[in-house]
């Protein structure tokens, strides 16, 4: 009994072992086209009349700061806080 089982184990082994180390080459496809004309798809087509979004009126807002032409007086205050 112990015979067989070592005569199992050794052919399990060695069936393992036929294999050995093979060199795998991986070859890429080096070009590759498609004909985009003979593609078809097919659908429905029409205008989304329930996912537009209605116009609304631009509110115009007042400005809050008040208008100034120049800033003549505060820059001459900063040239003076440089010195």
């Amino acid at each position: 009994m112990k015979v067989l089982a070592l005569i199992f184990l050794f052919l399990s082994v060695s069936s393992f072992a036929q294999g050995g180390k093979e060199k795998i080459i991986y070859k890429y496809k080096k070009f590759e086209s498609f004909d985009f004309e003979n593609i078809v798809i097919e659908g429905e087509t029409g205008a989304p009349d329930s996912l537009s979004i209605s116009p609304r009126f631009a509110k115009r807002f007042k400005n809050r700061l008040p208008y100034r032409k120049n800033f003549n007086a505060e820059i001459r205050k900063g040239i003076e806080r440089v010195r």
